[in-house]
């Protein structure tokens, strides 16, 4: 009933920038918070930033100074612009929402996630 899809990943040479985006679509009533996480080989998955529908904004030390989220809520994505790439940003990042349906007369609450968009940063 709700499909993330991402773009924008790829390979970046340490130094560089990439912009990742996440469309969410659906029997969507709300969007609550939206978010980032990344997922390297042999880790568990992190959170990278999150921004709520007010506009808050939460970022993981690792990256704060260096990456971005923002939202537009008109078309229901979410960004990431990531400047200053070092190698161990390399990932699997996956795009996250907190999104209340509609299902008959009622809404109910849930997290929904991405496939996941491969980030690799060379050093």
């Amino acid at each position: 009933q709700v499909q993330l899809v991402e773009s924008g990943g790829g390979l970046v040479q340490a130094g560089g920038s990439l912009r990742l985006s996440c469309v969410v679509s659906g029997r969507i009533f709300s969007i609550n918070a939206m978010g980032w996480y990344r997922q390297a080989p042999g880790k568990q998955r992190e959170l990278v930033a999150v921004i709520r529908s007010g506009g808050n904004t939460n970022y993981a030390e690792f990256v704060k100074g260096r990456f971005t989220i923002s939202r537009d809520n008109a078309k229901n994505t979410v960004y990431l612009q990531m400047n200053s790439l070092k190698p161990e940003d390399t990932a699997v990042y996956y795009c996250y929402a907190d999104v209340r349906i509609v299902v008959g007369t009622t809404t109910i609450d849930g997290d929904y996630w991405g496939q996941g968009t491969q980030v690799t940063v060379s050093s």
